[in-house]
């Protein structure tokens, strides 16, 4: 390689697949028309006052990343108006159907993001600006060879920690239970996270976490589920 060559950039690796999937009329003039309502892009760089500006307000803020079809971010923000919810998912009809939703509902303390969750954490948001993350059934990458792209890896425990104000909240559930090992380990590991849960390492499904479609489905075919709840300590 020649001295004016640029040095080969690393590729990061991604806990995602971006499948668009088919999307319906009404999804995709939700993506057209609502966006300017619900969407936020990239602000450059984090900014102390970011979710300040999204939001129009100071309120505590919850973040969930992959909500799918958006049914449990919907249900919560309905439910707690004095709180803001970021949702991230790469899945644009997932992000259409939600934002139809949330009109309807005439819902304001909602915003939307299309983009890698990691780079949002990471790059979007300040230190200690969020009250909860929210990872609810993640894909768990089963083929060993393919376990580097699960999100929850040491470098997103550090991360994610860094991102929650003191006491706030990372909850996770999944439906794979070696996954649900490997989070586990995953989270002890980071000292900046406290294990909320007793003996085994699990704690009992949240209340506001309501069962979706997708878990619905699961609990049919036989999957136990598996939730996990880690505090951000000093």
């Amino acid at each position: 390689m020649s001295p004016t060559e640029p040095a080969p950039q690393h590729r990061e690796i991604r806990s995602f697949v971006r499948r668009e999937g088919r999307m319906t009329v009404s999804q995709k003039r939700a993506l057209e028309e609502l966006w300017p309502v619900f969407g936020v892009e990239a602000p450059g760089r984090a900014q102390g006052a970011f979710l300040q500006q999204i939001f129009g307000r100071t309120a505590p803020v919850v973040l969930e990343i992959g909500f799918g079809n958006g049914e449990h971010l919907l249900a919560r923000a309905q439910a707690e108006p004095e709180k803001d919810f970021l949702g991230v998912e790469v899945h644009r009809p997932g992000a259409g159907r939600l934002m139809n939703r949330a009109q309807a509902a005439g819902l304001r303390n909602l915003r939307i993001a299309c983009d890698d969750a990691v780079e949002v954490l990471r790059d979007w948001l300040p230190e200690r600006c969020l009250a909860e993350i929210l990872v609810y059934f993640p894909d768990p990458w089963p083929k060993k060879r393919h376990h580097k792209r699960r999100l929850v890896q040491p470098g997103f425990a550090r991360l994610a920690a860094s991102r929650l104000a003191e006491g706030g909240l990372l909850k996770l559930a999944t439906d794979w239970a070696e996954y649900a090992t490997h989070m586990r380990a995953t989270l002890d590991a980071e000292p900046a996270l406290r294990n909320l849960a007793g003996g085994d390492g699990y704690v009992p499904r949240p209340a506001e976490r309501a069962q979706t479609r997708f878990e619905t489905r699961g609990r049919k075919l036989g999957h136990a589920v598996f939730d996990l709840a880690y505090e951000r300590v000093g």
